[in-house]
């Protein structure tokens, strides 16, 4: 397996050893884990309130667990690797029972839902979304327990476009560098001279373009050494074969649009209506991951996306046929995650500290000995 191939998921580093030497030695919490609660909530209320203020959105309720056959659970990839935590409801003496599975993200069923509340054009919805993910590995930014900000709004044909998507992202930038001062406002000594504060504007690049800057390396590295001249980026284009054959990084084929043609700024043909946000995070000194986010398929794209993807017979599933009879809107939508946030604006140097769930004593041990708090 070449280091591009074993580079496509990004489930976590993938070795205590290696993790050993990536948290860093210097580290000293700016906040008790009283004061990290009481910020971390700050945090909460004000991303949501903006975040529904700037996108048009409405707070609602979202599921913990789906039926399996109705086919709205995220499977994360494309190649079958991250499957879902799955269970069988005996219900009524097995009479009526129910195959149900713990969801991963609320991508496909935030689609179905803008129905469901009656969105119309520009309107949308914003979830405080739960999951497991129980295939990650466990290191100092990924948990089997997922919370995120999951969203979605309903759009027009003319506006599945990258200028649209790109103002979309912007407002969210907003949001999130709004919060970053608002907490810093509550809480002083969260400005810090070690820890600059997030730019006020954030670097658009395609894919396509980290890979010309950086030909050599996995998409990580790639990614990480981007981020070392513009600390804050939101890369386009993710899930379709670059030129050297892999993608940016595996994309699920049927709810981001990764295939569609675009012209980027220069009049460079490009593919993809969605992206990623990364930053540099100078408490870890490594890549950080905000937000996932795009311009959802269209029945068209879903068929060509699950033909390139070997997973046609996905076609037959409630969801995706919902797609293909437009019964459901267009739409753009995106997850942002809330313990990564919460790990970046409070300058923390673990999941664990803004975060309780479950991590093996090998880490817990590891992260007493440097000073990190994790929250049992």
């Amino acid at each position: 397996m070449t280091d591009k191939t074993a580079d496509l998921a990004g489930p976590g580093i993938g070795d205590y050893n290696e993790l050993e030497k990536i948290l860093p030695g210097d580290y000293q919490s700016l906040l008790t884990p009283r004061e990290t609660m009481r910020a971390l909530f700050a945090a909460k209320r004000y991303i949501e309130e903006n975040l529904c203020n700037e996108l048009n959105l409405m707070m609602v309720q979202v599921p913990l667990i789906v039926d399996v056959e109705s086919g709205v659970n995220d499977m994360l990839d494309r190649d079958g690797s991250r499957t879902p935590v799955e269970f069988h409801i005996s219900n009524d003496y097995d009479k009526h029972p129910i195959d149900a599975q713990v969801v991963q993200a609320a991508t496909k069923w935030k689609r179905i839902a803008l129905k469901q509340f009656d969105c119309g054009v520009g309107e949308g919805i914003c979830t405080d979304m739960k999951a497991v993910r129980k295939d990650y590995f466990l290191d100092h930014d990924h948990s089997s327990y997922v919370d995120q900000w999951d969203w979605e709004r309903v759009i027009t044909k003319q506006e599945r476009n990258l200028k649209f998507l790109t103002g979309v992202v912007q407002k969210i930038w907003k949001v999130i560098t709004g919060a970053e001062l608002h907490v810093q406002e509550l809480f002083p000594q969260l400005k810090h001279e070690k820890y600059p504060n997030l730019p006020e504007n954030l670097t658009f690049l395609h894919a396509e373009e980290i890979l010309e800057m950086y030909p050599d390396l996995p998409r990580k590295q790639r990614e990480t050494a981007v981020l070392q001249e513009f600390p804050a980026v939101f890369i386009y284009g993710i899930g379709w074969p670059l030129a050297d054959g892999y993608p940016h990084e595996m994309r699920a084929a049927d709810y981001d649009d990764w295939i569609t043609e675009t012209v980027s700024e220069t009049g460079r043909p490009m593919h993809g209506l969605n992206g990623d946000i990364l930053v540099w995070n100078p408490v870890t000194r490594r890549r950080h991951e905000l937000t996932s986010m795009g311009i959802r398929v269209t029945k068209e794209t879903l068929e060509q996306q699950l033909k390139m993807s070997g997973q046609e017979s996905s076609l037959a599933l409630p969801y995706h046929q919902a797609i293909l009879n437009d019964e459901i809107p267009l739409s753009i939508g995106g997850g942002i995650g809330q313990s990564r946030t919460y790990m970046y604006l409070l300058r923390k140097a673990h999941l664990g500290e803004v975060s309780v769930t479950v991590w093996p004593e090998i880490l817990k041990d590891m992260c007493r000995k440097k000073d990190i708090f994790v929250l049992e």
